[in-house]
């Protein structure tokens, strides 16, 4: 089924709840909203503050991460977020989610 904008109704996206497919495609449209900076966009102008101001905000969401264990709420959330702003600080240091993925590998052998 198609839309009057000529694009599907349906996701582009197979439903795949994995980390790595839900982490790999957030790291994907990071780096495009870095590439474009469309305007309005919240990663475009979290990137445009700097890496001082994305590293600042890995540790507030860090910090939320923390509270969230103690107070036994809403860690799940909390941690996507902390999720995503690390992958706006590793796109902003030009550090593919790979890379990571490949110290993460050597490290657990």
């Amino acid at each position: 089924e198609r839309s009057c904008f000529f694009t599907s109704l349906t996701s582009t996206y197979e439903e795949d709840p994995s980390l790595s497919r839900v982490l790999e495609r957030l790291a994907a449209t990071i780096a495009k909203r870095h590439r474009e900076m469309p305007e309005g966009s919240y990663t475009a102008e979290l990137i445009a503050q700097g890496t001082m101001r994305v590293a600042q905000k890995v540790g507030e969401e860090a910090v939320e991460v923390i509270i969230a264990a103690l107070e036994g709420k809403r860690l799940a959330e909390e941690s996507a977020d902390l999720l995503y702003h690390l992958l706006v600080l590793l796109e902003e240091g030009s550090i593919r989610l790979e890379k990571v993925a490949k110290v993460l590998n050597e490290r657990h052998r």
